[in-house]
């Protein structure tokens, strides 16, 4: 596999760095500063002499965009450089990009799990094949801007497997594309009782106990009002997962509940819980319509506001206690634990503050895409929602930069393929 071939000529890096600079000291290298391509163009920063990882490049070596994450943005970035000029290395905790408008129906077996998921190696194939170009399965927690250095960890799961250890890779060029993480606001029990649907796993996590509850609420001697919670299925957050994930489960109990579990088929249904009203940031014709179909379809609406979570009931504020079998979170996302740590300027709710171009105005090199960046007030655009459409179209706006710039500057800039 391509990441336990990475990981291997990682360890190998680490003992060669470490018999090298035993001896004889690691030699000057210089990487490749474009002025139009820097936030502070006339400084060239003394490069870090990393322990173990990979080291900074040569001058005859192509200079290396690391890229940090794996989702839409990260995806489409990697996508599109141009690789006779760059090595890519991506450092990601998933070796997989999820669509995930499409996630929700993996849940109900409308769809299997690997039709909503690409692997890196085939998004961008150098990773794999090419021997500057890597695929790290790890988490950055620390970016060094002075130094080009990022810090990172492997990451590992389970029993009986290795223990995670720290490396570093100087980069000429750094793409943060980390994403976003689910907003709990704080209210307890949300993390230890609730799904979220944000990955893969999700999806096979609310799978299994969807499945689960239909067959336990068949058993005899079930009670009534166990069999009604059991059955019960409690979304939370009208925004577009939410919506879609309620649509999708109320399809499935029309088409397939009704028919396979004819039993428990009448104490089954969905409620969907909003402090405001579904999709508010959408168009008010695409709301009420959602509106309308969502309860055609059985969808209860309940506007209100989440106070707690118990292990099988959610406490709302006017005190009204609703019982449930299962519980999906979807109430917005947020910056992460790594963004937040990160000392730059920051757009207003905690994202990576960027400039119009992209551009970390306070790092040189960095460039923040996606859902963990927002534009700076100073450039008086707007805070954008953390959806795809968007990320997609932050790669346009960052491929036309550097196509207009091309034939003015150095060919070592950071350039992007034209084709889409």
């Amino acid at each position: 596999m391509a990441w336990f071939r990475n990981l291997v000529q990682l360890s190998s890096l680490k003992s060669s760095l470490r018999s090298r600079t035993a001896t004889t000291p690691f030699p000057n290298t210089h990487f490749v500063s474009i002025l139009q391509f820097s936030s502070q163009p006339n400084s060239e920063p003394t490069r870090h002499v990393p322990s173990s990882g990979l080291g900074p490049t040569s001058s005859k070596e192509k200079p290396r965009v690391v890229v940090l994450g794996s989702g839409w943005a990260g995806c489409r970035a990697m996508k599109g450089l141009d690789t006779n000029i760059y090595d890519v290395v991506c450092v990601s905790p998933r070796n997989h990009m999820v669509f995930t408008p499409l996630l929700a129906s993996t849940c109900v077996g409308t769809l299997e799990f690997r039709s909503v998921a690409e692997p890196i190696a085939r998004i961008q194939p150098v990773i794999s094949r090419e021997t500057g170009s890597y695929f790290f399965l790890a988490n950055c927690n620390r970016v060094d801007p002075d130094n080009h250095v990022v810090h990172c960890q492997t990451l590992t799961h389970g029993a009986n497997v290795l223990e995670p250890w720290d490396f570093e890779i100087s980069y000429d060029k750094l793409i943060i594309a980390s994403g976003s993480v689910p907003l709990t606001f704080g209210i307890h029990g949300v993390e230890e009782h609730a799904f979220f649907l944000r990955e893969v796993h999700h999806a096979q996590e609310i799978r299994r106990k969807l499945l689960l509850n239909l067959m336990l609420s068949d058993v005899p001697g079930i009670s009534e009002a166990e069999k009604q919670r059991l059955l019960h299925c409690v979304v939370v957050g009208g925004g577009p997962t939410g919506v879609e994930f309620s649509g999708e489960l109320s399809d499935f109990i029309m088409r397939d509940v009704h028919q396979r579990y004819a039993h428990v088929k009448n104490y089954i249904h969905v409620t969907l819980i909003e402090a405001n009203e579904i999709l508010s940031s959408f168009d008010d014709r695409l709301r009420h319509y959602a509106t309308r179909q969502l309860t055609k379809s059985g969808v209860r609406l309940v506007r209100g506001i989440v106070k707690d979570v118990k292990v099988d009931k959610i406490i709302l504020n006017n005190g009204t206690e609703v019982p449930y079998g299962l519980l999906v979170w979807s109430t917005g996302v947020g910056p992460s634990s790594f963004v937040k740590s990160m000392e730059v300027p920051k757009s207003p709710g905690g994202r990576i503050g960027i400039d119009e171009w992209l551009r970390v105005p306070s790092a040189q090199d960095i460039f923040a895409i996606g859902d963990c960046s927002g534009f700076l007030e100073s450039t008086g655009k707007p805070v954008l929602p953390a959806l795809a459409q968007v990320s997609s179209e932050q790669i346009l706006l960052f491929r036309v930069f550097y196509v207009l710039n091309k034939f003015a500057f150095s060919s070592k800039g950071l350039q992007v393929q034209v084709a889409t």
